[in-house]
């Protein structure tokens, strides 16, 4: 078997300001935001790649029910990778539009190996994780506003 990551869900209470955040921060293109606008889908979503978007769940759609004892989300952070220069690109806009970095750059662990990463908060304070491999110079990781 052969997986790929589909989509990802946020719930949001300001879906404008993430749809804003993402479109600012990453450069990722918006779907289906006029037909959300007018309450024709339930939700927007925006494009990391090919492969994957992040929809952006409204406090009006149902949550995931909570299991047991547990409150909220078991989502820690999510880690999104670039080319070194995109990183390096991002790393300096989040600068200039006064995103605090919490942690970084720091080298971790992930699917391909060793990177180096920072991590930061989305309007909604989910935590992103944005990184590079430095053995990896493919042009496919390097989508950042491309």
């Amino acid at each position: 078997m052969n997986f790929q990551l589909d989509h990802l869900v946020l719930n949001c209470t300001n879906v404008e300001l993430m749809l804003e955040f993402y479109r600012t921060v990453f450069g990722f293109s918006a779907e289906r935001v006029e037909m959300y606008r007018e309450g024709k889908v339930p939700f927007p979503s925006v494009r990391v790649n090919q492969d994957t978007i992040i929809d952006l769940f409204p406090g009006k759609l149902p949550r995931t029910e909570s299991h047991g004892e547990k409150e909220g989300t078991n989502l820690n952070h999510f880690c999104l990778s670039v080319c070194k220069e995109d990183w390096l690109m991002l790393s300096e806009k989040l600068g200039h539009l006064g995103v605090l970095i919490e942690q970084g750059p720091v080298e971790r662990w992930g699917a391909h190996g060793t990177g180096v990463s920072i991590y930061f908060r989305d309007p909604e304070l989910n935590l992103l994780e944005v990184r590079y491999y430095e053995n990896r110079t493919d042009s496919e990781v390097c989508l950042l506003e491309t």
